[in-house]
């Protein structure tokens, strides 16, 4: 895939003062009291968190790139906000405020699956959750993000399966320039050249959150219930399949996948994706040297058993 392109590196990047920060936040939330913390985990935005359950996310304007847009998340939310059942932020206000570009939103309750460990069934029930969310966010009506001009992605099958191609190009690389020990009975090549060959025809396309992984799902850290999904910010249109393979754990992808389909099934063209979506999170796991590479190597062995 493509390289984000940076447009104004060297803009300062300051944080905040309170009074900025409240003065920004009381134009959408009149009785917002204080700034309550900062959080600058988040590689193109600063979130200061307020009172107790409102965030203010700002965009950092060093790490401003085109494929992200706070504008294009508020636009995405409020869509959301049109199914109660989507658990996501709330937008409370957007704007421009001269050179600060921001978004007031409710604070998503829990903490990020990242930062938390979950026993077994726990974690299966959890992302069984995501699973659901994911379907019902797949299942909005498409014309408005198409009208809205602001997601740029995958409008035909042409441009899915170049995705495909750069994916697996990018990762072919990275195994060959980064010397990653390759202990397979194939190579690198031959994944990608099978997986391409069977990659199905397929006219689905949606709005993509573009990485509902373990940083942006969020859990109860008591009981691990699922409570929701952040940051929409990197969404673009591609096949749904794509929002399915943030999660290295093969059995953490067929959780997701159970509850996908679990209100309603997909056809043979979706599997058929969503399995090579599954070939490439795989690979992905051994060229980025992840804690999960044994059971990547593992899994992609039975997926190119299944291909050969």
């Amino acid at each position: 895939m493509a390289k984000d392109i940076y447009l104004q590196p060297d803009a300062p990047d300051p944080i905040h003062s309170d009074d900025v920060v409240l003065a920004l936040v009381r134009k959408h939330v009149p009785n917002a009291k204080s700034v309550t913390g900062v959080d600058e985990s988040g590689g193109e935005a600063r979130t200061y968190a307020i009172d107790e359950d409102v965030i203010l996310k700002v965009q950092r304007p060093h790490q401003l790139r085109p494929r992200t847009s706070l504008e294009k998340e508020a636009f995405f939310l409020n869509q959301l906000a049109m199914d109660e059942h989507i658990s996501v932020p709330r937008v409370l206000g957007y704007g421009r405020e001269e050179t600060i570009e921001y978004t007031v939103m409710t604070r998503m309750p829990g903490v990020a699956v990242v930062n938390t460990v979950l026993e077994e069934n726990v974690r299966k029930q959890a992302l069984f959750r995501l699973g659901q969310t994911l379907r019902r966010i797949h299942s909005l009506p498409q014309q408005p993000f198409v009208a809205s001009n602001q997601f740029p992605g995958d409008y035909t099958f042409v441009d899915v399966a170049e995705r495909f191609r750069d994916a697996f190009e990018g990762l072919i690389e990275r195994i060959s320039e980064k010397k990653i020990a390759w202990t397979l009975p194939f190579s690198p090549r031959f994944v990608a050249d099978k997986a391409m060959a069977a990659l199905p025809h397929s006219e689905s396309r949606v709005a993509l959150h573009s990485n509902p992984g373990p940083t942006h799902t969020f859990v109860d850290p008591k009981t691990g219930l699922f409570t929701g999904l952040i940051d929409f910010g990197d969404a673009y249109v591609s096949h749904p399949a794509w929002d399915l393979w943030r999660f290295h754990l093969p059995e953490d992808r067929q959780a997701i996948l159970a509850g996908y389909t679990a209100d309603k099934s997909v056809d043979d063209a979706f599997l058929g994706t969503w399995k090579m979506v599954m070939i490439l999170s795989n690979l992905m796991a051994i060229a980025h040297q992840t804690k999960t590479r044994d059971e990547a190597e593992s899994d992609l062995q039975e997926q190119m058993a299944e291909l050969m």
